[in-house]
């Protein structure tokens, strides 16, 4: 175990990678909840969205009193501008945590083959010790050529070791049989399938070393650059907004004010109704402090002890002009 005074050397660590509204977080929280009490697990979780609101749910779920580290990289993936941003950040979890497992989580339209790369990286080669790529699916999409056709969807599942059908409960009874041929023809020889429910698999799949062959590390460079949203001071009317745009998919989030309050009853109704790709968000609501997440199957509400501001991130193909008012006429006067 890496204690406070060790030097940080081949800490074990997995890339958990799936595409948008697979269940990627809900695996990670499981394995979150599960982890052996007495280690120092770390997450490094990537967002397509500006905002930033992955590690307001993880940390309203786990703390670094109960051995969990949390970082974030919003606004695209992270591998992007040479992965200067997922350098820095992954510089200063690892300082700040001293784990014993790095979980790093992309963005589901990132580009999970470049993280691995760069991972192997000489300066890192002997402070992680890369281990098994797990890829979540849902059988379901293998019918729907906006996953099939993606790039990133295929290189998901090309760079995986181990790939899980995610969301059985909801199959059809030929959709096991359809990603496990779907996963003969594009995967490593070696790769193995298991299935779940809710994200919820066994740690042991985490161990061993990947069989991902690395090659010379190469990167995409973004049009524009990107500002840290996320950490901006929120101006004097008590919200700030950002968009992003990239892999056939656009983001649009907001932060607002800790004084911001919304209506519960009014909040559910909208976030309820809300055609999206993916919804993700934390609000402070005249019912108390509660995280959301919302996927083509279901929204979802978790209550949180405590939370310093309102956010919420919404991905799709195509977002409606009218969100804005929506969500303002949620606040509570």
């Amino acid at each position: 175990m890496n204690s406070k005074n060790d030097i940080i050397r081949a800490v074990p660590t997995n890339i958990i990678t799936g595409f948008l509204g697979v269940g990627k977080t809900s695996a990670i929280l499981h394995l979150l909840k599960n982890k052996p009490s007495e280690e120092r697990w770390a997450v490094l979780v990537n967002e397509f969205g500006e905002i930033g609101v992955d590690g307001s749910l993880f940390e309203g779920q786990h703390s670094q009193e109960q051995g969990v580290f949390i970082r974030e990289v919003p606004g695209g993936c992270m591998c992007c501008a040479s992965g200067l941003p997922m350098q820095i950040a992954l510089n200063q979890l690892l300082a700040r945590a001293k784990p014993d497992r790095l979980l790093i989580e992309p963005t589901g339209l990132g580009h999970p083959k470049e993280v691995l790369e760069l991972l192997s990286a000489d300066h890192y080669q002997e402070i992680l010790a890369l281990q098994k790529t797990i890829t979540l699916v849902d059988a379901r999409k293998l019918s729907d050529k906006r996953y099939t056709e993606h790039e990133t969807f295929n290189q998901q599942i090309a760079i995986a070791d181990t790939v899980v059908g995610n969301k059985t409960d909801l199959y059809a009874e030929e959709d096991k049989s359809r990603l496990t041929a779907y996963i003969k023809q594009n995967c490593l020889p070696s790769v193995k399938i298991v299935f779940s429910q809710h994200g919820e698999f066994e740690l042991s799949i985490l161990e061993g070393s990947t069989s991902v062959a690395i090659k010379t590390p190469h990167h995409h460079h973004p049009s524009e650059k990107h500002y840290p949203v996320a950490n901006l001071p929120i101006p004097e009317c008590g919200f700030i907004k950002a968009v992003n745009e990239g892999e056939g998919f656009k983001s649009v989030g907001w932060r607002f004010a800790h004084d911001k309050v919304f209506n519960h009853a009014k909040l559910k109704t909208f976030l309820t109704g809300i055609h999206a790709e993916r919804m993700k968000a934390v609000f402070i609501t005249s019912a108390g402090i509660f995280g959301y997440n919302l996927t083509a199957d279901a929204l979802t509400e978790i209550a949180f002890d405590d939370g310093e501001e309102s956010r919420i991130e919404i991905i799709s193909t195509s977002l409606s002009d009218s969100l804005e008012i929506q969500i303002m006429d949620c606040i509570e006067t």
